[in-house]
């Protein structure tokens, strides 16, 4: 670990003197740096918030693949409860509504507003 002997009263030879002052600037510098980064409350914050929005981001993936699958099961069990003329006449109404889209709307917003005609009507 030294280089040179002990001196005769027991006191360390300049190699250890040496070795020990540069350690000991080591380990004081790795300590200022520990309490720098404690004090540093603005990267605290930044680095909580990252670890929060990834927290975030992984529920929020575990959920939706959840729902995902709850709504594949809930498909499924439609199509195997609901009779298949029921099914054939569904698709095809839904073919014609993506089809004609621009009408049903007209005739969906026509509705809406004469039952808010008829609404406001009655309050009176």
């Amino acid at each position: 670990m030294t280089n040179g002997p002990r001196t005769n009263i027991g006191t360390p030879a300049p190699d250890e003197l040496h070795e020990q002052v540069e350690r000991t600037r080591d380990e004081l510098g790795q300590t200022i740096e520990a309490l720098a980064g404690k004090a540093d409350v603005k990267a605290q914050a930044k680095e909580k918030t990252v670890a929060v929005k990834e927290q975030a981001a992984e529920k929020t993936a575990v959920v939706a693949d959840q729902i995902r699958a709850k709504a594949r099961h809930v498909a499924q069990l439609v199509k195997d409860t609901t009779p298949e003329p029921v099914l054939d006449n569904a698709g095809q109404v839904a073919t014609v509504a993506r089809a004609n889209r621009k009408p049903l709307l007209v005739a969906g917003i026509a509705l809406l507003v004469l039952l808010m005609v008829r609404r406001s009507r009655r309050s009176r």
